[in-house]
């Protein structure tokens, strides 16, 4: 089996050599050489450069990294995860492992990620920052603000979600065949559990050491109300496809039963007086409710059509993937 480790990286020349280094050594672990991983015959580490400005690519190469890919200029981490995963699939991976450039997950962690993929139970591992492991020097508004969102996601999907934005995760081929990444302008890591879960594949999540360091700054969240926002967008239009008669439905289903509800108080009250007039507000906010239900249930019905539709394309996407990146 051949295992490649991609590292996406925008001008990260100050601790690219050292992650290498780090993940380089993790490979002589026990779990290589006499666990579960030593079936892994072939351990490659590749390097995703993201339009860099600095000497990220040399440093690198010094390093001793395997593959490089290069391109210029920088189109931000969910272009850098497409053309990591379509890399790993030509240089025919059965195992694709992404961690940060920056040093603040363990590459003795791997393991973890690989262990449940290899043992045949899940498709793709995320690595949990809120588990039992104590993540260091988290910022509390993150930690708020993953946990809330993977909260909000999980309920809509049927799910549990015990962390939506980790980027330390690792996939199994079927998983790389089976995703299709749709937004390339922001981040992969909401959008790619959301498929993943929406195409039934196996999710597992386990805990890991983080180091957050306190003077780093964040090549994505360049401010928390931008990330919200973005995230906001990617999350609902994920969900929208994958869950559409949940997504339209319930809030169609709860404004019906507002406009039912209303007309009923209306009847109950005009058989009373006989009179209208003094209800007037009553049927004019009934009636839009009733209406508003009735068109959110036409939008759910279409949706779902649509999902069908999306269903047989997405198939026929991956037999073609399974043809262009057959293993020989």
């Amino acid at each position: 089996m051949k295992l490649i480790v991609n590292i996406p990286a925008y001008n990260e020349e100050k601790k690219i050599s050292e992650t290498i280094q780090r993940i380089k050594k993790s490979f002589g672990a026990a779990f290589y050489v006499s666990g579960a991983g030593k079936i892994i015959t072939e351990k490659l580490i590749q390097l995703v450069d993201d339009g860099s400005s600095d000497k990220t690519v040399e440093k690198a190469r010094e390093a001793g990294v395997d593959i490089v890919i290069s391109y210029k200029p920088n189109r931000r981490l969910a272009y850098a995860f497409k053309r990591a995963a379509e890399s790993a699939l030509e240089n025919s991976a059965d195992l694709f492992v992404n961690i940060d450039a920056d040093g603040q997950f363990d590459p003795e962690d791997i393991p973890k990620l690989l262990s449940p993929i290899l043992a045949g139970k899940s498709d793709m591992v995320i690595a949990n920052r809120f588990g039992d492991e104590e993540s260091k020097n988290i910022p509390w508004i993150k930690d708020f603000l993953n946990r809330f969102a993977s909260s909000i996601t999980g309920f809509f999907l049927g799910y549990h979600i015990s962390d939506l934005t980790c980027g330390f995760r690792a996939h199994s081929r079927e998983a790389l065949l089976r995703l299709n990444l749709t937004n390339v302008h922001f981040t992969y890591t909401q959008e790619t559990i959301i498929d993943a879960i929406g195409k039934n594949l196996k999710l597992e999540w386990v805990p890991v050491k983080t180091i957050y360091f306190s003077d780093r700054k964040s090549k994505i969240v360049r401010s928390v109300r931008g990330f919200v926002s973005n995230s906001a967008k990617v999350m609902l239009k994920a969900i929208r496809d994958v869950r559409p008669m949940k997504f339209f439905g319930w809030p169609g289903l709860f404004f019906m039963a507002v406009g039912i509800l209303g007309f009923i108080d209306f009847l109950y009250r005009y058989l009373q007086t006989f009179k209208i007039s003094p209800y007037l507000h009553t049927i004019t906010f009934s009636s839009i409710a009733l209406f508003l239900g009735i068109q959110l249930l036409i939008f759910a019905f279409i949706a779902d059509m649509i999902k069908s539709s999306r269903q047989l394309t997405e198939e026929l996407m991956y037999q073609w993937k399974k043809d262009k990146y057959g293993k020989e």
